[in-house]
């Protein structure tokens, strides 16, 4: 079995969506880009991420085709491959169906930066117009909404997050549903304060420096 690195992280970050609370049952789905070779590993279709294995990962080329596995892949893999066609620096792709971000989807609203963290994501999260799910129409929508930014929300639907590794892509998720979490707190006290586009640009600027440096 190749890919086994790979395979065992779908596995492990699938059970993370679950204990993050970011999706139910088998709902949502997340893969990996392996760009040398032009090949995704995608979870499998309606399977319970406390049962998938290994094996149960799906090995697919970017037009959709399943080179190895005897799994049905999740059906919005062209969800991701639009992303590793066009976009270079995507290495993982997360979609989930996470309760407070995707009630702001079914409500079809923009996120505005009420919190620093939205830096992480982008200037705002934006909404999609509804497409209907495991359709070429809703990935070319999704990736039209993206833009520069790392994480939307997909309409009546729920949120979608890319990243550089699937850490980073999870990370993302994670903050997306922080965000409409506040938003929709926020809202039912009064009206939220939003950063200025000058106090954005100081907080991404002030990320360079976040964390740990970089040993070379």
């Amino acid at each position: 079995m190749d890919y086994i690195k790979e395979r065992t992280q779908i596995v492990e970050y699938g059970k993370k969506l679950i204990e993050n609370h970011l999706t139910t049952g088998t709902g949502g789905n997340l893969s990996i880009y392996i760009p040398k070779q032009k090949k995704i590993l995608i979870s499998p279709s309606g399977i319970d991420y406390y049962q998938t294995k290994l094996e149960d990962v799906c090995v697919m080329d970017l037009d959709g085709h399943v080179l190895e596995g005897n799994r049905k892949p999740s059906s919005e893999y062209a969800l991701h491959t639009i992303f590793y066609k066009n976009n270079p620096n995507v290495r993982a792709v997360v979609h989930a169906h996470a309760d407070y971000a995707t009630a702001c989807a079914c409500l079809n609203i923009d996120i505005p930066p009420l919190h620093y963290i939205m830096a992480d994501i982008g200037d705002k999260i934006r909404c999609t117009n509804y497409k209907i799910y495991g359709s070429q129409e809703i990935a070319d929508e999704a990736y039209r909404v993206m833009g520069p930014n790392k994480g939307i929300l997909l309409a009546n639907h729920g949120l979608l997050a890319i990243g550089k590794d699937i850490d980073d892509a999870m990370g993302i998720a994670r903050n997306i549903e922080m965000m409409c979490k506040l938003y929709i707190r926020a809202s039912s006290i009064g009206n939220p304060v939003i950063l200025s586009d000058e106090q954005m640009a100081a907080v991404k600027k002030k990320f360079e420096t976040y964390g740990q440096p970089k040993v070379k």
